[in-house]
């Protein structure tokens, strides 16, 4: 990027001279928190890629949900942020292409009669989300008979799930695998009932340009093979096809 163009981007993405970022460590495919409280996973190695590509400091806000990384950069407190794309967030957050693609499953017990995921939306029938994840605001369009119940984060879905004796517990595949092997006696569902676009966003607030110059570098990253070399928190998801011409 030439010095002008820089100076334009950095005045775009991060005009107080640092560019703050949100991290969700809701959802390990894209980050988690060790023991230390330090945070890692392909958000934040993209997170610091792009403050490179801006010669500029980062600063994470490092949020236990989604929702609240949505609410920080809407609301000015941070500058960019990674999120699923969904129309619900659509009006706040301008969002780039995605850069990687999540399958969203169900988890059932053992001995649940349920075998298919057609045979989740019923009367009756109990479903654990993560509140306010992508999988939260796609099943409450999409689900018209099952009564949905959330949990405080997508990592303690399986948890509620089974302290509340719900039917069928929903979130990202891998997550629910670890999750079925740890506390044992449960299966998922054979499919997937979504597939989350996950993207880099900023507030539609900040205008054409920075949504522009924000879209051009998850282009480069892609383009570039430099995205599908980062380490993902789980390995759990596959990159997205580019959107950018190879070079």
């Amino acid at each position: 990027m030439a010095s002008g163009d820089i100076a334009s981007a950095r005045q775009a993405l991060a005009p107080s001279g640092t560019l703050r970022a949100t991290i969700n460590v809701g959802n390990p495919v894209l980050a988690r928190r060790d023991d230390t409280g330090a945070v890692s996973g392909i958000s934040v190695d993209l997170a610091r890629l792009l403050a490179d590509d801006l010669k500029v400091p980062l600063q994470l806000s490092v949020f236990e949900t989604a929702g609240k990384a949505v609410s920080a950069v809407a609301a000015g407190l941070a500058d960019i942020g990674f999120f699923a794309r969904d129309p619900d967030r659509a009006g706040l957050i301008a969002f780039t292409e995605p850069y990687l693609l999540i399958e969203g499953c169900y988890l059932v017990r053992e001995g649940s009669s349920l075998q298919s995921i057609a045979e989740v939306d019923v009367p009756g029938l109990w479903l654990t989300v993560g509140r306010a994840s992508a999988y939260d605001l796609f099943l409450s369009r999409e689900i018209r008979h099952a009564v949905i119940e959330r949990a405080p984060t997508s990592t303690v879905v399986v948890e509620t799930f089974l302290h509340t004796e719900a039917d069928v517990a929903a979130g990202v595949r891998q997550q629910l695998e670890a999750d079925a092997a740890r506390f044992g006696g449960l299966r998922l569902l054979p499919g997937r009932f979504m597939v989350i676009e996950q993207a880099m966003g900023v507030a539609r607030s900040r205008g054409k340009f920075a949504v522009d110059v924000l879209a051009d570098f998850v282009e480069r990253m892609t383009a570039e093979g430099i995205i599908a070399s980062l380490p993902k928190s789980c390995q759990v998801a596959e990159t997205a096809v580019s959107h950018a011409p190879k070079s």
